[in-house]
């Protein structure tokens, strides 16, 4: 879901994971004047297979919106499937979508220890501008070949990489500042360039794609990254038992000298899934753990004052693994905003909850 305030019309794209999407916008003004106009199906147009009549691609998944700081309005996207996929861009400017292209690369060959891949994807950890406009992305690469795991029970997501654009997500960037691809062309971010790792870990840790990232006041890139961490073992054989037995979350960051800084939430996942990060204005941090457990640590102390603020466990939630996070109110109305649903079993429906802490005025 996202709003081109160029315009004020508030866009949804639904229903793919690598196949087609359902795509519906809204008509003009709508999220100008949302409390005095209606709420009814009449205000949106009829789905639509493609975005206004561009085709993206058959293969089509993760979806996200991005707000550019003009007012326009960018889609990400993934071409193609797990482990053989593309990142991609499309742009709204009011009248009409645009495709932008390609701009992360699928094949070179990574190499470990135990055997080598010549395809993968590059799992996005987020996607978002800071105040100054400048487009911050996280993430890590999946292999395609499981020969490169110690075991076939973990999974093939290796290294934490970070880019950033200038150009409005025309040409990427790795941390030193040199151009690693461009968006459409034939030089794409590949796992074969050169500075775009900032924390390097290998294929036996089950390490976790799309977790969260936030950019801080400063426009300062901070992440969330989970796996085991080595001192429980050099190999993961089952992710999913190995994270919630042993996984931690890590807050990673960049610091204002521009060194990459990383320390350990000392709280256990307890789930195989993943943690979403916010920062307040003040820069403090706050991880949400699945299950509503969240944790915060102050900007004053150099993120290492890390604890548990709430506990959606002992508070009798009911919540069930990961939880959503309404970013944009942090921000417009200083409150962390929470979605969750609760347990069930079988086919049985739970209730979808919002819970809400106000952070510090």
């Amino acid at each position: 879901m996202g709003v081109s305030k160029v315009d004020g019309r508030l866009h949804l794209n639904m229903d793919s994971h690598s196949d087609g999407f359902t795509y519906v916008k809204s008509v003009a003004g709508l999220m100008d004047n949302p409390a005095s106009l209606s709420w009814t199906a009449s205000r949106f147009g009829a789905p639509q297979s493609t975005m206004d009549g561009l085709a993206l691609t058959s293969q089509f998944t993760y979806p996200q919106f991005i707000s550019t700081p003009e007012g326009k309005l960018q889609l990400s996207y993934r071409v193609a499937v797990s482990g053989n996929g593309r990142n991609a861009l499309a742009e709204y400017d009011g009248s009409a979508w645009s495709n932008l292209g390609e701009w992360s690369s699928s094949t070179g060959t990574y190499t470990s220890e135990h055997g080598s891949s010549t395809a993968r994807n590059m799992y996005l950890h987020g996607i978002d501008y800071d105040r100054g406009g400048r487009l911050h992305s996280f993430f890590t690469w999946r292999e395609q070949n499981g020969s490169v795991m110690c075991s076939g029970g973990g999974i093939t997501n290796h290294d934490t990489g970070y880019v950033y654009s200038d150009d409005r997500g025309r040409t990427w960037r790795n941390n030193a500042g040199t151009v690693v691809g461009t968006t459409g062309g034939s030089d794409k971010v590949a796992v074969t360039d050169s500075g775009l790792v900032i924390d390097a870990l290998n294929p036996d840790h089950s390490l976790m794609n799309q977790e969260s990232q936030f950019t801080d006041s400063a426009g300062l890139p901070h992440a969330i990254i989970s796996y085991v961490p080595g001192r429980f073992g050099q190999c993961t054989t089952n992710y999913v038992a190995d994270r919630t037995a042993n996984g931690r979350a890590f807050h990673l960051r960049k610091n204002s000298s521009g060194t990459w800084q990383k320390t350990e939430i000392p709280v256990p996942l307890n789930s195989s899934q993943r943690t979403k990060l916010i920062l307040d204005k003040y820069d403090n941090a706050y991880a949400i753990f699945p299950f509503c457990r969240i944790a915060g640590a102050s900007k004053a102390s150099g993120y290492s004052d890390w604890a548990v603020l709430y506990d959606g466990v002992t508070a009798g939630l009911n919540a069930f693994g990961e939880v959503v996070i309404d970013e944009t109110r942090v921000g417009q109305d200083n409150f962390l905003s929470i979605m969750y649903q609760e347990k069930s079993s079988g086919t049985t429906p739970s209730a979808l909850r919002n819970l809400n802490f106000r952070l510090p005025a």
